[in-house]
């Protein structure tokens, strides 16, 4: 039998609406942004720096990556590919999980975001000291944790895991018969849990994002567009999951928007990932999911706040200034290293590629 989600273990693991910033994305006049664009090119040049950015992100920031020999990707690919660059300066377009993870495989490189406030509400919903608490009361288990959460966090568990890379890890665990605590996402670990039949305890936690898309509504949009494929992050509610064609990570479901035969695609996701979807698959018509509608703090709670915080002129000054670099405990790092580098040869060892996030 399956287990249980405990019950809470303390009010700091559920995010307050006036906790969760509105989305206010940048806005630029054309000659500020290409001036901004320009500006922020010479200035990666002089410092020897690399732009990696989050699939999340405004799509400004997105091109600029891809135009100055910068990545695009998934939270770990970004960390990785700053490790396999030679630049001795990161600057990570995310959110601060993402540098922190960044500054962990490469502690040697200056490490630098747009904003360090550009939170992650699956990272704030398990804060370190509660989840330790957690840990301990059930020491038997092996502590899985996502890619979303602190490096406190991490450093306190045995495996860290990617969306694109939960099921394989999951399934290697539970044939070695290991019983697994997961953090910090309810339902990602939901449908790992019912995917791989493993012994798991879940956290219960969840990304604002992905937890405001309503089944009912999409079950509508659907009848609206018969002919559209159906693309889910498994963030999302066990309703929304059940109604995909396809689930997967973020660079999943760019792949499936490409190699799919449909021409229309309801998106349940942050919609920041439309920029490479289009450009995975020119000519195709992607629809964002529905949300719960206008809320307390965000007009359309499928675009994450915190994502917006990243932009051309906060991007500017921090290369400019030097300002928002991000420093790790190296005690922390050290422990945090460890579930980071087991998924890594855990992948390499099987010849994959590890794909997700949030993850964003």
């Amino acid at each position: 039998m399956h287990a249980k989600v405990e019950p809470q273990p303390g009010p700091a693991r559920i995010l307050r609406p006036e906790e969760i910033p509105a989305v206010q994305p940048e806005v630029l006049e054309p000659a500020e942004r290409e001036a901004l664009r320009a500006r922020i090119k010479r200035l990666l040049e002089e410092q020897d720096a690399v732009l990696v950015a989050h699939y999340y992100t405004d799509p400004e920031l997105q091109r600029l990556a891809d135009e100055t020999g910068g990545h695009v990707s998934d939270s770990l690919d970004m960390a990785r590919f700053g490790h396999e660059h030679p630049a001795s300066t990161l600057v990570v377009c995310g959110v601060r999980f993402m540098g922190e993870t960044a500054k962990i495989l490469n502690p040697e490189k200056r490490v630098l975001m747009p904003d360090l406030g550009a939170e992650c509400s699956l990272d704030l919903a398990c804060p370190a000291e509660a989840f330790a608490a957690f840990c301990d009361r059930h020491p038997d288990r092996t502590v899985v944790v996502y890619a979303n959460t602190s490096a406190a966090v991490k450093a306190r568990a045995d495996w860290m895991v990617t969306s694109g890379s939960a099921l394989d890890v999951v399934r290697h665990l539970k044939a070695r018969g290991e019983r697994i605590l997961w953090a910090p996402d309810r339902h990602l670990g939901r449908w790992v849990r019912e995917q791989t039949g493993a012994d798991m305890l879940l956290w219960d936690g969840a990304c604002v994002v992905h937890e405001s898309f309503q089944a009912e509504a999409l079950a509508r949009l659907r009848a609206e567009h018969p002919q559209a494929k159906v693309l889910v992050h498994p963030e999302s509610p066990a309703e929304v999951v059940a109604q995909a064609d396809y689930v997967g990570s973020t660079s999943g479901i760019i792949e499936a928007a490409r190699r799919m035969d449909a021409e229309v695609f309801i998106v349940a996701t942050e919609p920041g990932i439309f920029h490479k979807m289009r450009e995975a698959a020119p000519g195709k018509t992607f629809i964002e999911a529905p949300t719960g509608g206008r809320g307390a703090t965000c007009t359309s709670c499928e675009r994450c706040p915190w994502m917006a915080m990243n932009g051309l002129r906060r991007l500017a000054q921090v290369l400019e200034t030097g300002a928002n670099e991000v420093h790790v405990d190296p005690a922390v790092a050290e422990r945090a290293l460890v579930p980071i580098r087991r998924l890594l040869d855990f992948a390499r060892a099987r010849r994959q590629e590890i794909y997700g996030n949030n993850d964003a």
